[in-house]
């Protein structure tokens, strides 16, 4: 059995439910046949990460580590591990473990987020107990199906971001066909919204990005709009009504605002949830029934997903707009994206921190 290098893994925790973290370290799972271990040297900080340390998506797993979007090296691999070698950079998403058999009524459809034994990458526990920690560390353990090379035209440094946010907005555009001649619209110009402009983009798709800050116009024509809707401004809305064959949600708009979204849509038009409004969605029965339009949500990205998302990221540079900060200010970091003031993803830099 390979032995791992790093037997206690150093890392920012959240101990109780907020928003600061502090240095802890723990005990690692043992290496398995088919695990690698990855020196971390970057990681994304998610929204997701702050929902769960806040414990505004129920209670977490305290002492968690956190982080989802992890970038590094591998510095070693189980004796089964035939696909990566020591020294590749790699990165890990926001799943670490799914059954990925063919009798598996998720993973035999390439939903491998949905397997019953599926596990995140944090606040989540293996089938042995262990619990999962993420990417706020020096470094992490992961079965090797959910480690992904990253290719050599992708920085290291702008990575992580593609590995949760690119992934999340990514995996519906492939799994619902967006293709050149669609008319897609995007709400929210953030995190999630800058980087869906650029992939509806590069499928060819005319794009309308949909924000209440028409301070956001030039930078979301810039990214790969064709139309900027300030969605304040009633004219620049009544413009668009009825055009579009889809609507990625990117923010955590109210719920009563769906009505207005379905007025958007063309007959037959797709909305997707990509962000967790509070409470309930407002809507009439006769809105869909009337118009034809859908509503659906999408979670993450499996294996394929992924994979795919990566290559077309390198393949059409789609990179994201990110701000740098050493891991020894990551309470600093989180303050500024919990407030909304990144522009418009945070990566954290481990590599030359004494974590």
């Amino acid at each position: 059995m390979v032995e791992g290098k790093i037997n206690e893994i150093h890392g920012w925790a959240a101990k109780a439910p907020g928003i600061k973290v502090e240095p802890w370290s723990y005990i690692p799972r043992p290496l398995g046949e088919n695990d690698v271990e990855i020196k971390i040297e970057y990681s994304g900080i998610c929204g997701s990460d702050l929902h769960t340390i806040k414990g505004e998506w129920g209670p977490a797993l305290l002492p968690a580590i956190v982080g989802h979007e992890i970038i590094g090296k591998v510095i070693t691999k189980g004796e089964k591990v035939a696909d990566l070698s020591e020294g590749d950079i790699v990165g890990v998403g926001a799943q670490v473990f799914a059954c990925l058999k063919d009798d598996c009524k998720a993973c035999s459809r390439g939903l491998d987020p949905h397997c019953p034994h599926m596990v995140f990458t944090y606040d989540s526990k293996y089938a042995d107990g262990h619990q999962a920690h993420g990417g706020y560390a020096e470094a992490v353990r992961v079965d090797s199906s959910y480690v992904f090379k990253i290719p050599d035209a992708i920085e290291p440094i702008y990575a992580p971001p593609l590995m949760c946010a690119g992934t999340t907005v990514f995996a519906p555009m492939l799994r619902k066909g967006v293709k050149k001649g669609d008319r897609v619209g995007v709400v929210g110009i953030g995190g999630l919204g800058h980087l869906a402009i650029q992939y509806a983009s590069a499928l060819g798709a005319e794009v309308v990005a949909f924000s209440h800050s028409p301070s956001k116009r030039e930078q979301a024509l810039e990214l790969g709009a064709s139309i900027f809707v300030d969605t304040s401004n009633k004219e620049e809305v009544d413009a668009v009504r009825r055009s579009l064959n889809f609507l990625f949600i990117t923010s955590n708009s109210k719920g009563n605002q769906y009505q207005e979204f379905i007025t958007w849509m063309d007959f037959e038009g797709q909305i997707v949830l990509l962000a967790v409004p509070e409470g309930q969605l407002s809507f009439a029965p006769s809105d869909f029934i009337t118009t034809e339009v859908s509503i659906s949500g999408s979670l993450i990205g499996g294996v394929d997903v992924i994979k795919k998302t990566l290559e077309f990221s390198a393949k059409h540079n789609i990179r994201p707009m990110i701000e740098r900060y050493p891991i020894a200010k990551i309470n600093e970091a989180l303050e500024r994206v919990d407030t909304g003031k990144a522009r418009y993803r945070v990566v954290l830099e481990t590599e030359k921190s004494n974590l």
